[in-house]
């Protein structure tokens, strides 16, 4: 047995109102129908996948995380900027180009879930927007099978 393709994620909301808001408006994501399940769960599309968002007030995980490509990283960066989501902390950068020229950028949910925002190639985006991008390279360098190390395969590049 093969697993195809990943479906869905799940993640947890504490206000599902305001979830649903951020993940539609921030990232344009489609309301679909949902089950009636004994707790209250929102699902979402966003391409071919799905997003569901379940109602429980729990502590959001420190690291775990979803990663989102973006058809503007730059208007992305800049919708972080304004509302105050970019998460410098999370893993030590802003933006953090990788050692096959991804990009890739944190910001946290309403309920504190950790999303990565990912762009194909540094070398398109506008300096001037995004200001500094950290090297992952400069931070620690980056040597055998790290160094080929690819977030986008052959094509799945986003543009």
């Amino acid at each position: 047995m093969r697993a195809k393709r990943l479906n869905h994620v799940s993640i947890h909301a504490n206000d599902m109102e305001e979830s649903l808001r951020f993940y539609i408006d921030v990232f344009g994501m489609e309301r679909l129908p949902s089950p009636d399940f004994s707790q209250h769960v929102e699902w979402l599309r966003l391409g071919e996948q799905q997003l569901h968002l379940f109602l429980r007030e729990t502590p959001a995980p420190e690291f775990h995380h979803i990663a989102l490509d973006v058809d503007d990283f730059e208007a992305a960066y800049l919708k972080a900027q304004e509302l105050g989501l970019l998460d410098e902390d999370a893993f030590g950068a802003g933006v953090r180009e990788l050692p096959d020229r991804a990009v890739q950028m944190y910001i946290r949910d309403p309920a504190g879930n950790l999303v990565e925002i990912d762009w194909p190639d540094v070398t398109t985006l506008d300096r001037s927007v995004i200001g500094t991008i950290r090297r992952i390279e400069d931070e620690r360098p980056q040597t055998g099978e790290a160094a080929r190390a690819t977030l986008y395969h052959a094509g799945e590049r986003v543009s």
